[in-house]
């Protein structure tokens, strides 16, 4: 297992995870994550498994249709780290492009048929 981290662009939100080697993503094309653009891991991490860190007040949070996903954001800089999934509700996908170590251009990505899946 290796350890990540990731942060927002202005780093008032962190973030920390163990995982194998992240060779991949998924991208979504459910209306949300389709404006978002971003390439996000493809497996979910146990809340026990997740440590988030923010500035007061600067985690915001945005859900819509069922309610069940938690999309989560920046108030300051604006960048998505993470969310929770709709698939595993209370388990996180984070945006790779939020792990500095990571190269997510070119990195293969499966594609998640969120739009005809709830």
């Amino acid at each position: 297992m290796k350890k990540y981290s990731g942060t927002c662009h202005c780093k008032a939100i962190s973030f920390f995870f163990e995982s194998e080697k992240i060779n991949s993503g998924v991208r979504c094309n459910c209306s949300i994550c389709r404006r978002k653009g971003a390439l996000m891991s493809n497996f979910t991490i146990a809340p026990d498994k997740f440590t988030i860190r923010s500035l007061d007040c600067s985690l915001g949070q945005y859900q819509f249709d069922t309610k069940i996903a938690k999309h989560y954001f920046c108030k300051i800089c604006g960048i998505y780290p993470f969310h929770q999934s709709s698939v595993k509700p209370g388990y996180y996908r984070v945006n790779l492009g939020c792990i500095d170590e990571l190269e997510v251009d070119g990195m293969p990505a499966e594609l998640f048929d969120g739009k005809n899946s709830l």
